[in-house]
């Protein structure tokens, strides 16, 4: 549900950046959306922006092409969710057909966060 007074932003980015971005983000429960507004929020609040941005570039990114950085942390997220629900623990997901989150079980049952039971 939209707020009356919530304002839309565009932002351009790259695609592979969306891509992950949403992977993570999905995997922590929330859209882009959500996510961008705690962004916004945590930026307000410091009156900064919430993180260091520098001249200095990192050692990952001198060793590493930025394909090879998004297949290493894409194959860490599977192997983190698969081993987290081997483990028997629900994997928190986020459906944007239904503009809902979920949790998935070890079956990859989804149980919305809104069900009654």
């Amino acid at each position: 549900m939209q707020a009356q007074d919530d304002v839309r932003v565009t932002v351009r980015v790259e695609k592979m950046l969306k891509e992950n971005a949403e992977i993570l983000f999905n995997r922590l429960g929330m859209n882009m959306s959500v996510a961008f507004n705690v962004f916004l929020r945590k930026a307000v609040d410091e009156q900064a922006i919430p993180f260091t941005v520098g001249l200095k570039s990192s050692e990952i990114a001198r060793k590493y092409s930025p394909d090879e950085i998004t297949a290493s942390f894409q194959n860490m997220v599977a192997e983190d969710i698969s081993s987290y629900m081997y483990d028997g623990h629900p994997i928190a997901r986020y459906n944007p057909d239904a503009d809902k989150a979920y949790f998935a079980d070890t079956n990859s049952v989804a149980k919305y966060t809104d069900d009654s039971e």
